[in-house]
């Protein structure tokens, strides 16, 4: 006969969950920073996400040959049976589309950038530029999943929660990870919040999506009728539960959900004061440009991320829509760069300014680039390109990456890469080093097996260090 009050399947489970448990209180203790592998060069990352794929031929990589061949089709031994998305897999004929915009180079540096990006030139010493990033994915939700969390299937932890779990909060008082979404940008593929995801983590990591407005967080003040001292000892009780049912019951999950209600308790002080940018002065918000005005937009959550990492937010992702050009690319692109690029540009300048670049990571792109050839007719305005996981571009800037540099290379159709190309985990894994984390040692055990960003792939790219 069993006299014990549980059976041993609950023993084993609890066992397991206990240690768990041991785990995280060990990880809550340490909300002033977990020590990093190495000396790290940076300490925070500003994620400027343009979703949609932005095309490198109108941005970042100049093509000329592409203008001499304006209309030809492209050569079967570029293509070399590379596999087509459905929307451009059944074209009888591929024809190879010149950009439609001229690039110039920029006199310090030497880096060409075409001419819908004039403000970002304007800081090319600080800018980092691959020209040759490479990705797996073909088609937008696997590919943006990929980017933001290592997979490209749904489920795993995002980055930036990777990053909390890994090094801590640099401030008690405001969430590790925050998220911040333009509302003034064309909303053609859609954000999923699993994207900010703390997936089999501890929930604490997740991402916090701000909203623009009078309320950044819903449910943040005390409901009418209610002080902040009646608040305060509906917590102190909950904690008292709390405590006795994860000595009872052994699930991290019950500490990391008191640790979310303190964390949303101070943050009714701390989250008012970082998002109000009233004591901004003119001069900032006339260099980020008209619309950093607009609580919401583009160049306004710019501004506010610079805010947030100021006061010790470890990791904020832009969300920027609207780069999926398949048709109307010359309007649409020409919009987009309207809307972005002095936001952009002035983000990382205010951030040196400030003397806050040199430990900020900044990082500006999207999930894949776009085809060398056409969608649509050339001789009208509304012709397109389609996606392009092979080669394309994005920068960095600041956090101790080589400034003024460009790494990596494509062909003269800009189909393939032939110099420098960087995969998705080889671009997490420099980011990881950069912030004083060892890829393959950062890892949460799952499922029988150990996790990381990285997989089990990667390399850290040296090249591109200061």
């Amino acid at each position: 006969m069993n006299h014990l009050p549980f059976d041993r399947r609950s023993l084993l489970r609890g066992a397991g969950l206990g240690l768990g448990s041991l785990a995280l209180a060990d990880l809550l203790r340490a909300n002033d920073g977990r020590a990093p592998h190495f000396p790290a060069r940076a300490k925070r990352v500003i994620y400027l996400f343009q979703a949609g794929g932005p095309s490198q031929f109108e941005t970042l990589d100049p093509k000329p040959r592409l203008r001499e061949l304006h209309g030809q089709p492209l050569p079967d031994s570029v293509r070399a049976g590379q596999r087509l998305t459905g929307m451009s897999g059944n074209q009888a004929v591929l024809p190879l589309a010149g950009s439609f915009v001229d690039f110039v180079r920029e006199p310090e540096t030497g880096i060409e950038f075409s001419t819908l990006l004039p403000h970002t030139s304007k800081v090319a010493r600080h800018l980092c530029v691959l020209r040759a990033v490479h990705t797996e994915a073909i088609n937008h939700d696997p590919a943006i999943t990929f980017f933001t969390s290592g997979s490209q299937v749904a489920g795993r932890p995002s980055m930036g929660a990777w990053l909390s779990y890994g090094l801590g909060s640099l401030n008690a008082d405001l969430p590790n990870f925050v998220v911040l979404v333009s509302k003034d940008a064309n909303r053609d593929q859609p954000l999923y919040s699993r994207l900010w995801g703390s997936g089999f983590l501890p929930s604490e990591h997740q991402g916090l999506q701000l909203r623009s407005g009078r309320e950044p967080v819903l449910f943040l003040g005390d409901p009418a009728g209610v002080a902040r001292s009646d608040r305060r000892a509906v917590l102190d009780a909950l904690a008292r539960m709390g405590r006795d049912a994860s000595a009872r019951e052994g699930d991290p999950e019950i500490d990391a959900r008191l640790a979310q209600a303190e964390l949303a308790f101070r943050m009714q002080t701390s989250v008012p004061e970082a998002t109000d940018t009233s004591s901004e002065s003119a001069e900032t918000f006339d260099a980020y440009g008209p619309s950093s005005r607009d609580p919401g937009s583009f160049a306004a959550n710019c501004l506010l991320a610079r805010r947030l990492v100021e006061r010790g937010v470890r990791f904020v992702q832009l969300f920027h829509q609207g780069w999926d050009q398949h048709g109307g690319l010359p309007g649409g692109i020409s919009r987009q760069c309207e809307q972005t690029d002095r936001a952009s540009a002035e983000l990382v300048a205010d951030l040196a300014q400030r003397g806050l670049l040199d430990d900020t990571l900044v990082v500006w792109g999207g999930e894949f680039g776009r085809t060398s050839y056409c969608q649509g007719k050339l001789s009208e305005r509304m012709y397109g390109r389609d996606h392009h996981p092979r080669c394309f571009s994005l920068w960095l800037a600041g956090g101790g990456v080589r400034g003024g540099h460009v790494h990596g290379a494509t062909d003269e159709f800009g189909y393939n890469a032939i110099e420098g190309q960087v995969s998705v985990h080889d671009l997490h894994a420099t980011l990881l080093h950069l912030l004083g984390l060892d890829h393959e040692r950062l890892t949460w055990f799952h499922q029988g097996r150990h996790f990381r960003l990285t997989d089990v792939a990667g390399s850290v790219v040296r090249e591109i260090l200061a």
